[in-house]
């Protein structure tokens, strides 16, 4: 065995009756999730998962599971036998890589098996007395230590460690249902999913494209988003809708203010029926209120009102900062920026909009044959799969 992990979840442990589904979920995600870069061993026990990698290489898997939700946190470990001296003769072998003359430390111990014969703050007292004894110039420092050697006593063995490593928290994949996520190609909605992803969600995702008017290179970044977000949650079909037809329409026909109104009130309306047939039961945007004409709160009211699905925005109180933060700590603002339009940013009109009102859109809606648009968009639309199944 090359590496032992030690994997901790947060949220999950809140769930009563319903932990065990949480629990079982997460397991299967990190196993599903590894099986392509290592040989490992992944196993539960109270709380925890252990990871063991049998063949393959330690890092890539440690990268691996700091992209799962449902991951609190992920140390590796060393195992010591269930004997006093057992466990000094790790800690000190463990210890010995993050000492330095003057560092300050402590030994924080958790007892989980009740039958070990001493109590946490006595195999701290000895680890710690044994540490010093065996490492030059250690200062103890239990308020403030720059350094913390873990000790877990267990059931049959005993789990030391000194290094902690954040992983993305939430929920496992595929515990909360499916949602179909409205991806533009933007910098906004990439970030939306990975949050949904981040609260069990199952992702799929609808790009609308407007072919001749919007590049290959402008559908190449969609893909390479979908790429991306397969990291957190593994497979992700991506439904591609053929949209010309529709912006010709609505430029031709509707007056220009109104134009990203009546469009997205298209795209939720397209967005609803293939969710139905996925089996989605919410759609998902990028959409942060009052960032463009089409997120004030007017026109939000206006645009939902042809979707009786749930519509989540997990955005809807972050400023442009915090999304571009968000993106460029997943990875997807790189592709986010590349300069290719997509279908929303063409024809985009001077003077849009920013308080519609519903009467007045209908209105423009008379002049359009809805049902047979929609019906064309879908005939036309294609399906990708990218990632595999969690």
């Amino acid at each position: 065995m090359k590496e032992l992990y030690l994997v901790r979840y947060g949220e999950i442990g809140l769930k009563g009756k319903n932990r065990k589904f949480f629990e079982n979920r997460l397991t299967a995600n990190i196993k599903r999730t590894l099986q392509t870069v290592a040989r490992c061993k992944v196993y539960q026990t109270h709380s925890r998962n252990f990871v063991a990698v049998l063949d393959g290489d330690p890092a890539e898997v440690l990268n691996r599971l700091t992209q799962i939700f449902g991951i609190v946190s992920i140390s590796p470990v060393a195992i010591a036998s269930l004997e006093l001296e057992a466990i000094k003769l790790v800690a000190l072998r463990e210890f010995a890589a993050v000492a330095r003359p003057g560092l300050r430390f402590k030994v924080e111990t958790r007892r989980a098996n009740k039958q070990f014969p001493l109590k946490s703050p006595e195999v701290s007292r000895e680890v710690g007395a044994y540490l010093l004894a065996g490492l030059a110039d250690l200062v103890v420092d239990v308020r403030t230590p720059e350094a913390v050697l873990e000790v877990e006593i267990r059931e049959n063995d005993a789990y030391l460690y000194t290094q902690t490593i954040p992983g993305p928290g939430g929920l496992p994949v595929g515990v909360a249902g499916k949602g179909l996520l409205l991806l533009s190609g933007g910098i906004d909605s990439p970030v939306a999913g990975w949050l949904a992803l981040k609260r069990g969600v199952t992702l799929e995702a609808v790009h609308f494209y407007s072919h001749p008017f919007t590049s290959e290179r402008a559908k190449e970044k969609v893909f390479d988003l979908c790429r991306e977000l397969t990291r957190f949650g593994g497979k992700i079909k991506l439904h591609l809708v053929h949209f010309t037809e529709i912006q010709t329409e609505l430029r031709l026909k509707t007056p220009e203010r109104l134009t990203i109104t009546l469009m997205r009130r298209m795209m939720l309306r397209i967005a609803e029926r293939l969710a139905e047939k996925q089996g989605a039961l919410a759609l998902i945007t990028g959409e942060s209120l009052g960032q463009v004409a089409s997120q004030t709160m007017e026109s939000i009211n206006v645009i939902e009102r042809v979707t009786t699905m749930p519509v989540f925005r997990p955005l809807i109180a972050l400023d442009k900062t915090e999304i571009v933060t968000l993106a460029q700590r997943i990875g997807t603002y790189p592709i986010s920026i590349r300069p290719y339009e997509d279908c929303c940013t063409i024809f985009l009109p001077e003077f849009p909009v920013t308080r519609p009102q519903l009467a007045e859109v209908e209105a423009a809606e008379a002049v359009l044959e809805i049902e047979a648009l929609i019906a064309n968009s879908l005939a036309k639309t294609e399906t990708i799969q990218y990632g595999s199944a969690l």
